[in-house]
């Protein structure tokens, strides 16, 4: 069997889907809706339009500062599997003919966690949008908040990415955050709940701790409360998007706040 009709069996539903049928449909389940996670340089192809996308700070490298027991290993295993060189790509590119700046997490880096380089590189592409005038939009796929193994160094990125954003908002720029798949802790705790609009793909889990949470907080909780379905009805969310009407929906944004 060749990669191409390699069978996927969808976590949703539990049918078998084919490489060439979740090409086609931008990888959700024809027959759920279940939105399959899309690593970074996939979600800026969906995105962005071809040929436009020019990458910052391409050169910036995860790296171990508290010498943290087999965090180069770790970080070695990641970058080989992603080839990327952290859980975040950020650069500019038109939408539907429209500029931004954008930023996108990818959660098979560390879960998406957020490092040193990873908090230096949302920062400099909110700096950029403001020297550009340029809006923002920032696409979080994260379950790993702030990675345990920079210590206070990691820590201290949800102020600082916090901090640059308001900068850019008080710019009068706007602000477009996109959650996907799972967005917990630290990054839902700064820069992934500060935008102007607040998007979620279908089925998103949103929150500041997992299912296992339910234990800390002794209380019984509704099925599905961490969905975007869910955070939507009690005011979290402004909308929920389809994958396949998400970049329109970022163009009409665009175009309307232009």
């Amino acid at each position: 069997m060749t990669n191409e009709t390699k069978k996927n069996v969808c976590p949703g539903c539990g049918i078998e889907v084919n490489s060439e049928e979740l090409a086609r449909t931008f990888k959700v389940c024809p027959k759920c809706n279940y939105h399959y996670p899309v690593g970074a340089d996939e979600r800026i192809k969906l995105l962005i339009d071809e040929g436009t996308f020019n990458e910052y700070d391409a050169d910036l490298e995860s790296s171990n500062p508290l010498n943290f027991p087999e965090y180069d290993d770790k970080l070695a295993k990641d970058k080989k599997l992603t080839g990327l060189k952290e859980a975040v790509i950020t650069g500019e590119g038109l939408i539907c003919g429209f500029p931004t700046t954008i930023g996108v997490t990818d959660y098979r880096f560390r879960m998406g966690s957020m490092a040193s380089v990873f908090g230096e590189k949302i920062t400099r592409c909110a700096e950029s949008a403001i020297e550009k005038r340029f809006p923002m939009i920032i696409v979080s796929s994260s379950g790993g908040g702030a990675r345990m193994q920079e210590g206070l160094i990691s820590l201290m990125q949800m102020a600082k990415t916090s901090a640059a954003c308001m900068r850019l908002r008080k710019e009068g720029l706007l602000y477009v955050d996109v959650l996907s798949y799972q967005s917990f802790a630290g990054v839902m705790a700064s820069f992934a709940t500060l935008g102007h609009i607040i998007i979620a793909e279908p089925g998103t889990k949103v929150g500041f701790t997992g299912e296992r949470g339910r234990a800390s907080v002794k209380q019984d909780l509704p099925e599905g409360f961490q969905t975007a379905e869910f955070m939507i009805e009690r005011g979290m969310l402004d909308v929920v998007v389809q994958r396949k009407d998400l970049k329109t929906t970022l163009a009409d944004l665009l175009d309307f706040f232009s």
